[in-house]
């Protein structure tokens, strides 16, 4: 399997070529040449597996550059009931009649974001261990993205981990998850600006090739592939408990900010999996959601980034989408260049509503959205919990009033759970009242001590932090 970048770079890597990565040298994402065709048969093989097994195997489609043996022993060693909480890693919900919830957040974290990182930090210390090198983390976060990674990375050998988040933006459990972390190789970086600020620089310092040979730069942003081949999975696996057989197909509703965990979707509908509809849930911040009404994509700035009670989704350049486009325009890298690079450089937008292939998102990729506002969320978490005895985190509301907006009779709805609602605990408190559940292992983070420097949002002073704690 080799991959290619979406901008149309001549390099063909292997997949652990692109694992220690992140962007291709022209800026691109990396994609495979082709995405391995999955039959029925091969379905109903992969019906009765158990997730670690169910990763091996798809994984194993992806990945020829580790030995089977190794790559079914870190799925093996990644994806087990004491890290997960359940046998079943993502077990489905029904909420009401053909509306599921996927539980995603299990892992040490408490959010969807577990599902990838786990994986990722495996992945990573197998590598870098088999070429004796080493690997310095840049990435960027909104919320979950950070914690997950440092829970995943912290202590393993090899591995420094530098982690920007805007300022003041995210939840006091979400900062308190990755500030209060003391281990010598992670360290926390607050900038001040908004989370598209931190993605900015992570691809600036990304693109200055010179600097990211010197210091071994990778990233675990969903710009970086495994990650999002590893979210691939739980798509078929909540296929697999919507249904009874392999000739009924089902629809997934993704709370939508970067447009990773979406795109995992998009990955598995172009494998084969009988995927009908992908619903793209936003809050205020509706950049994807004027796409697929408009054919627009406008990009916002900082300043019209909306703070939200959705603060993982206040998202207004969502790097993914790139990977999208591409397969949109036909994998035509001249089109993405001049979509990317020059249009949306040049004026912040791009505009497909005449092109034919906007018409495609919806009628051969299966794609529509959804936008929710703060008084959706509270009504969602309220009704939720009433009628369901479920307690929801706002995203995941986003996802809901979404999903019930697109609903098709006979097909199955599964709506991906985002995050435990104790990480958003002032809304659920907004909404009804009292604190969410908090896990025991998680009392009193907030007041512990925290590890973290404040940088303003320019790429040249983390690449002098991060310069000045590696050498």
């Amino acid at each position: 399997m080799n991959y290619l970048s979406t901008r149309g770079h001549a390099d063909r890597k292997r997949f652990c070529e692109i694992l220690l990565e992140g962007l291709a040298p022209d800026g691109g994402l990396y994609l495979p040449e082709t995405y391995p065709q999955v039959d029925t048969a091969t379905l109903a093989k992969w019906r009765t597996l158990p997730y670690n097994e169910l990763a091996f195997e798809i994984l194993s489609l992806y990945i020829d550059d580790i030995p089977a043996a190794d790559l079914k022993a870190i799925c093996a060693k990644t994806y087990t009931a004491e890290v997960f909480g359940t046998d079943e890693i993502v077990p489905l919900r029904e909420l009401e009649d053909g509306v599921y919830l996927e539980a995603l957040s299990n892992g040490p974290t408490l959010a969807f974001k577990d599902m990838a990182m786990q994986l990722l930090g495996n992945l990573f210390e197998y590598e870098l261990a088999r070429r004796g090198a080493e690997l310095n983390i840049l990435g960027a976060t909104s919320g979950d993205t950070g914690s997950a990674a440092e829970y995943a990375m912290r202590g393993k050998k090899g591995v420094r981990v530098f982690m920007t988040s805007p300022d003041g933006r995210m939840s006091p459990f979400q900062q308190a998850q990755m500030f209060s972390l003391q281990d010598a190789n992670i360290h926390n970086i607050a900038i001040t600006g908004v989370f598209d600020d931190c993605q900015d620089i992570v691809k600036a310092v990304s693109n200055d090739l010179a600097f990211k040979r010197k210091y071994r730069i990778g990233t675990v942003n969903s710009i970086n592939w495994a990650r999002l081949l590893a979210q691939v999975v739980y798509y078929f696996a909540g296929y697999f408990q919507a249904t009874a057989s392999n000739d009924k197909p089902v629809s997934f509703t993704v709370p939508s900010g970067n447009f990773g965990n979406v795109c995992a979707g998009h990955v598995a509908r172009m494998m084969g999996l009988p995927i009908q509809t992908l619903v793209v849930a936003t809050n205020e911040n509706d950049v994807l959601d004027e796409f697929f009404r408009t054919g627009v994509y406008r990009v916002r700035a900082a300043v019209d980034t909306h703070e939200t009670s959705s603060p993982s989704m206040d998202i207004s350049k969502a790097s993914n989408f790139e990977r999208f486009v591409f397969d949109l325009v036909g994998r035509d890298s001249a089109r993405l260049r001049q979509l990317f690079v020059d249009d949306l450089g040049l004026t912040g937008s791009f505009d497909l509503s005449a092109d034919p292939a906007f018409k495609q998102a919806a009628e051969r990729f299966g794609f529509r959205s959804g936008r929710s506002t703060h008084a959706d969320r509270l009504a969602m978490i309220r009704d939720t919990e009433k009628r369901f005895a479920t307690l929801i985190d706002p995203h995941t509301a986003d996802g809901l009033k979404a999903a019930r907006e697109q609903l098709t009779p006979g097909v199955p709805m599964v709506v991906l759970e985002t995050a435990l609602p104790i990480k958003f605990a002032a809304t659920v408190v907004e909404a009804l009242g009292e604190e969410p559940a908090r896990p025991k292992k998680f009392e009193g983070i907030e007041a512990l001590p925290k590890r973290v420097v404040q940088l303003p949002a320019d790429a040249e002073a983390v690449k002098a932090y991060i310069a000045q704690h590696c050498d």
